[in-house]
């Protein structure tokens, strides 16, 4: 069985939802995951923000804006008037039941109830579109079986067993379709798998069924050597392996939810990116082979901060790292990079929230300087032990450019290097001209 999960601005539209059956193939057994509607999201989650600051107007406002555009989208979408008809008290639930929210105390559980209605919309209106054609789909509920637990974490052996049976009721079924992003949390609530988490799930469900293969349909024919938005002349990158993918998802390459690597990896599934634009393009094929002896992509990756902790107490003393690193554990704040010498230690991070907090506790090890607005640059390739002249291009490519942070030989498949964000420009095209 085959996953095909296609992002917001693949259904943002009803023309673009009317022409997915130019790349599903009815007679093919396979899953579809949808995002929302491009902008949905965005839209509830300022009507949640609006609630939770018990500002109603402003939420009966911007539901009566996102229900308006909801309108208009199914007049284009159905041409019959029973499918209107159902599209229409499909628009009138889902908002009846946002709109309720005004008479009910909000927490962050009534918040994650109003950012799953985008995904339970976009996939009920194109079942909904499919049966006014007359295609046959079945509709997968994903909070029948897309679990998290006490950590966040997905279950896939959960779903795995909660899905299977789903579609063993359907065994002449070929085109089933389910929403991405959001799941049950371990009390059963409501929940999602983040940003960008729709990704994930066609990921998780491929590893929980063993599928043939997961593929994600975007706007870009795969990923490419660089940020094309930046940098003139890029090109998509006809194979990568999982380990070279998750550092270019997690340092910036927006084509693809960087935690949407590791499940398809360990279940050794198959992934590839394609452009639901241009269906002919090649893309770009993620599985345990790749081509060795290659530079293959650089990623930027923004809104990083710069933490310097120096100490004499750090020469020759053990447990000092370890002390610092509890700091952020206690936090909950991931550290992306970390260069040490003999008195000091250099990380950086990307969540910000708590950063007055730790660095009031990091003072007591010593001097705390931190620098804000800083780029990671990360060149991906094959970068081992035995491969020479690599690492000195990288370099000589930025030798204009101050650097306040390298990180390399932690991996095999990655050069990492801090930058002033204002400089990040510069840095794509100086390495792009001089790489590739």
């Amino acid at each position: 069985m085959l996953i095909l999960k296609f992002g917001g601005t693949s259904v943002g539209s009803p023309d673009r939802i009317k022409k997915l059956l130019d790349i599903i193939d009815p007679s093919q057994r396979q899953i579809v995951v949808l995002s929302a509607v491009s902008g949905t999201t965005n839209s509830l989650v300022e009507i949640s923000n609006a609630y939770l600051q018990n500002d109603k107007q402003k939420a009966a406002d911007l539901i009566i804006a996102l229900q308006t555009s909801y309108n208009k989208f199914i007049r284009e979408l159905f041409s019959t008037s029973a499918g209107l008809e159902s599209g229409q008290d499909l628009i009138d639930y889902h908002f009846g039941l946002i709109s309720a929210f005004a008479n009910e105390l909000f927490t962050p559980i009534e918040e994650k109830i109003i950012l799953a209605q985008g995904e339970l919309i976009s996939t009920t209106l194109y079942h909904l579109y499919l049966s006014e054609i007359g295609v046959s789909s079945k509709l997968l509920p994903a909070l029948d079986f897309m679990k998290i637990d006490e950590d966040n974490e997905p279950v896939v052996e959960y779903i795995g067993s909660h899905l299977e049976p789903l579609l063993d009721q359907h065994p002449q079924e070929t085109l089933f379709i389910t929403q991405g992003f959001i799941c049950r949390n371990s009390f059963g609530e409501i929940d999602n798998l983040r940003r960008g988490g729709s990704d994930y799930t066609a990921s998780l469900i491929g590893a929980a069924i063993n599928a043939e293969e997961v593929q994600i349909w975007t706007d870009i024919d795969g990923m490419h050597n660089n940020d094309p938005r930046i940098v003139k002349g890029t090109k998509p990158i006809a194979r990568l392996s999982f380990d070279e993918a998750a550092e270019l998802a997690y340092f910036g390459a927006k084509i693809l939810h960087p935690q949407s690597v590791f499940p398809a990896q360990k279940y050794k599934i198959p992934v590839r990116l394609l452009n639901t634009m241009d269906p002919k393009a090649q893309g770009t094929l993620i599985s345990h082979e790749s081509e060795s002896g290659k530079i293959k992509s650089i990623a930027a990756k923004d809104g990083i901060t710069a933490i310097k902790i120096q100490s004499s107490r750090m020469l020759l003393a053990y447990g000092f790292l370890r002390r610092v690193f509890e700091i952020f554990e206690r936090y909950k704040t991931p550290i992306d990079m970390i260069t040490t010498s003999e008195v000091a230690v250099s990380v950086t991070i990307d969540e910000t929230r708590y950063l007055s907090d730790i660095l009031e506790e990091l003072k007591s090890f010593g001097s705390v300087e931190v620098d804000p607005e800083q780029t990671i640059i990360c060149v991906v390739g094959d970068f081992g032990a035995d491969r020479h002249g690599f690492a000195s291009r990288v370099f000589e490519s930025l030798k204009h450019l101050p650097i306040r942070m390298i990180s390399y030989g932690g991996s095999s498949y990655n050069i990492s290097l801090l930058l002033n964000t204002t400089d990040k420009v510069e840095a794509l095209r100086s390495l792009h001209s001089r790489l590739f």
